[in-house]
């Protein structure tokens, strides 16, 4: 009993931590990143091609198959061959998990090539979000620490254009 309780045990822990395993898209700002000043570049896209950002491997997957793998091979034969084949359970079952999270944290992405103001070009890659981008497309890099995303740029105003806020005309007094 006590050993298909851990096994549970350790099948909720292996799935729980592997949640934690997401590769944030371009529109989700970190709240570390919330009222910090970050530079803007304005920039041209020159390309865009599709990439796969390569899996994590954290170990987590590892040690959760691997426990997994040996509490379940343990359970099998008797008691000469339940060690043996709790040891076969234990690396069958890391190189497994090992394999789910690396295919779990499994991101396709987008490799932005862009041509600044001034001339220079930049790639910048970044997971595939709701933002489509073609040749052409004006476009803005913001950076905040060491991070950089690429976004559509928004429309240019002039200096000419009216003020958000205007002050409400006086009122007369009354006579």
């Amino acid at each position: 009993m006590f050993k298909q309780l851990a096994l549970v045990a350790a099948a909720v822990a292996g799935l729980g931590s592997m949640t934690g395993c997401v590769v944030a898209n371009p529109n989700t700002v970190s709240a570390y990143d919330a009222q910090r000043m970050s530079t803007v570049i304005d920039a041209t896209v020159l390309s865009v091609r599709p990439v796969t950002l390569q899996g994590r491997d954290t170990g987590v997957g590892t040690v959760s198959g691997a426990v997994i793998g040996g509490i379940a091979g343990s359970n099998v034969g008797g008691p000469r061959t339940g060690g043996i084949v709790g040891i076969a359970g234990a690396v069958v079952g890391g190189l497994i998990g090992n394999a789910v999270e690396r295919d779990a944290t499994t991101r396709q992405a987008d490799e932005i090539l862009l041509q600044l103001k001034n001339g220079d070009r930049r790639a910048v890659v970044q997971a595939a979000g709701g933002d489509l981008f073609a040749v052409g497309d004006p476009v803005i890099l913001v950076t905040t620490g060491s991070r950089t995303r690429v976004m559509h740029a928004p429309p240019v105003t002039t200096g000419s254009a009216q003020p958000a806020y205007q002050a409400p005309a006086p009122v007369p007094a009354p006579q």
